[in-house]
This record gives C-alpha cells, structure tokens and sequence, in this order.
C-alpha cells in the first residue's frame, strides 16, 4: 500500500494533480569540524570575545594576590623598595659600580624583569591549575595567559608609585618622557606573552619544562644588564647581549626613567622585532596544539 501510494505520488505530482513542489535551492548547509577556520585567527577572534573573562580574572587574581596579606596593596611598594636596598648596597658599596644614582638605575629595569618573570610563569601555572574548565565548559585556552600577562600589567603599573617615590628622594628629574613607558609595557606584554604561551604548550607535554624554566631564570636575570652597566662586560661578550631581547625590552624602560630620555629608536625597534616575532611564534605554537590540551591536563 505505501509502495503504491509512493509511486502514484511520483507519477502524479502533488495532490491535486500539480507538480511537485521544488526542492530548496542551494546545497544543504553540513558543519565539518575538519574545515574549521584557521586556529590562529580563530583562537584570536575567540579571544576578543571572552574579553570581559580575561578583565575578570585579572581583577580575581589581583585581590587573590593580596586578600590575606596585613598590608595588602602596600607589598607591591614596599617589595621593590627592599630590594633596592639590599641591591645598592652590594653593588654601589662591595662591587663599586661607577653608576650615578644607582637606586634608579637598577630599580627602573628590575620592575620590568620581575614583571616578566613573573607573567611568564603565572601563564604556566594557570594553563596546568585552571585546565580542569577545558574538560567541562569551553574557553579559549590562551585566556589563561592573556590573563596572567594582565595581572602583571597591572602589578607593574602599582611599581611604578614606590619608583617614582624614589626618583623623587634621590633627585631623579621625571620628565615627559615617562609617556614612553605605555608603549615599552605595551612590547613586554607581548613578549612576555608569547614567551608564556610557548612554554605553556610544552608544559602541558613535558610537566618538567615548569621546573626547568624557574631554574634558567636566574641566569637570564644575570645575563640581562638589570644590575650591572653593560659596559663593564669585555667588548666580546657585550656583543652576544645582542642575542637577548630582554636587553632591548629593559633598555628602552629605563632610559625614559633614568635618564629622563625617549628609548633610543634602535633600541625601542629592536625591542618591537623581538615583541611581534616572539608573539606570532607564541601565539602560532600554542595554538595549533590547544584542541589537544584537554586531554592532557
């Protein structure tokens, strides 16, 4: 019965004897999670829109850092004061760096490293501790170190109270150049990112990168002239200081402060080579490995 009534229909048309209606025109729309857009772009647009959760996690991770801490927002002041200190001491009186106000000197670099130091592994250990939301809603995985750069960001603006406090007792002069500074923090957040998200898809891979990387940053703090004038170094090994770019990232943040000076522009576009072409690579790595990140956390 339904065989005939099927053939009738065919043969017929539609009921009433008109032909059968049209098919709808254009092929059917099939989503094929294998033609997906490219991650890089993709991870990137994804990011722009879980913007508002980066901005809450900065602002969580700020009250966390200081929540139970007697003098709150006071140790982001009072941490790089002491360290000051403790560093004038031993290089201005024991080493005798020929350097003039040497306070400024080595403070206006040292905020910088300690925010990069601490942004890249932040980014680490947020990816392997809030990785347990890859298995239950989805995010963008790079959030965990857009947030991490963002904390830092802003525990480095906090810094710059007590340094410029210090500018102020030891007569340092702040000039307008100080407006350099935004775009400098702007090419440390890059690569201080991009940094971040390499060592982030390694990590979730080999656990021990985590480790390893804490232990190397001691002798990159070293080979960074933060403490010391590069011009104490033999002319040979002041030319592989060309190899690191946090040279260049440390250089242009101190001159606005020290020296009261914009970046030298080979300095600054060094520092901006090394910020785009470290955040690509970044950005590019983590990436294209971030669909396989949930099962490895």
């Amino acid at each position: 019965m339904i065989g005939d009534l099927d053939s009738r229909t065919t043969a017929q048309g539609a009921p009433g004897g008109g032909a059968p209606p049209a098919p709808a025109s254009g092929p059917a729309k099939v989503y094929d999670s294998a033609r997906r857009q490219d991650p890089f772009w993709e991870e990137l647009i994804e990011a722009w829109r879980y913007r508002a959760l980066v901005a809450q996690l900065v602002d969580r991770d700020v009250k966390l850092r200081y929540k139970r801490s007697i003098l709150g927002v006071a140790w982001t002041m009072i941490n790089p004061l002491l360290t000051m200190l403790v560093l004038t001491f031993v290089f201005s009186h024991l080493f005798r760096f020929d350097v003039p106000n040497y306070p400024v000197y080595m403070l206006s670099a040292n905020l910088l490293w300690v925010f990069f130091s601490q942004s890249t592994t932040a980014a680490m250990n947020q990816l392997m501790t809030g990785g347990v939301l890859l298995t239950r809603i989805y995010v963008p995985r790079t959030l965990f170190g857009l947030a991490a750069v963002g904390t830092g960001l802003v525990n480095l603006v906090l810094s710059l109270l007590p340094m410029a406090a210090i500018m102020l007792i030891t007569g340092a002069p702040i000039t307008p150049a100080v407006v350099w500074l935004i775009p400098v923090m702007v090419l440390a957040a890059l690569f201080a990112l991009g940094i971040g998200l390499l060592l982030s898809s390694l990590a979730v891979i080999f656990p021990d990168v985590k480790e390893m990387y804490e232990a190397l940053l001691p002798a990159w703090f070293f080979l960074t002239p933060v403490m010391y004038p590069a011009s104490i170094l033999p002319e040979g090994y002041r030319e592989w200081l060309a190899l690191n770019p946090m040279v260049y990232l440390v250089e242009s943040f101190r001159a606005p402060l020290y020296a009261g000076s914009p970046p030298a522009p080979e300095m600054l576009f060094s520092a901006a080579v090394a910020a785009a072409v470290t955040v690509v690579i970044g950005w590019a790595v983590f990436t294209a490995r971030a669909d396989q990140m949930a099962y490895r956390l």
